[in-house]
């Protein structure tokens, strides 16, 4: 099992680079709206309810697909480094699928703001993520979450062996899924 993590700020292109590496690998999209906009039909993802429930299901489905005979899993993740409890989510996640045998592989996308806030309105996104629709709410929400939490590792400051930090600003989601594939070997 491998399974590949791919991290960043909100609209740096998680889920179309996601996608697109499904295409050219026998990995599974499994992006993190999946779990958000089913749950958002009850619960605000905000609330005690909606974040449990968001976070039962993920862990349920990495249980079946860590102990499955599936290649793979690309998992997409807003991870803030200033907050212990993501870090400790981050390492929890790992550890399932290591204790499984699996491998972990680790993708960092960084782009500049103008691009991301340009990617936020994309029919793409935009048909995925619903709760992504309210332009103003959604853009609004990016630039504060910026203020609020570091979405962006420090230089040297992610340890783990498979691991790679990718400045998508300038290239598509193809480029950047050769790239994540000839690097891990996937």
């Amino acid at each position: 099992m491998k399974f590949v993590l791919v991290f960043g700020p909100q609209a740096v292109g998680k889920m179309t680079v996601g996608q697109e590496l499904a295409k050219i690998t026998d990995l599974k999209l499994f992006h993190n709206h999946m779990t958000i906009d089913l749950v958002a039909h009850f619960f605000d993802y905000g609330t005690k309810e909606g974040k449990r429930l968001v976070s039962l299901f993920r862990r349920e489905i990495f249980e079946e697909a860590a102990k499955s005979d599936m290649y793979g899993m690309i998992f997409t993740y807003v991870w803030a480094f200033d907050m212990q409890e993501d870090w400790d989510y981050v390492n929890e996640v790992s550890r399932l699928f290591e204790s499984r045998g699996g491998t972990v592989y680790f993708v960092e996308l960084e782009a500049d703001l103008e691009e991301r806030l340009e990617r936020n309105k994309s029919s793409n996104r935009l048909e995925h993520k619903p709760s992504k629709r309210d332009i103003e709410w959604s853009e609004n929400d990016l630039k504060t979450s910026m203020e609020t939490y570091r979405l962006n590792s420090l230089e040297g400051e992610i340890k783990y062996s498979n691991y790679i930090k990718i400045n998508n600003t300038d290239l598509s989601e193809e480029e950047v899924a050769k790239v994540i594939k000839g690097r891990f070997n996937l």
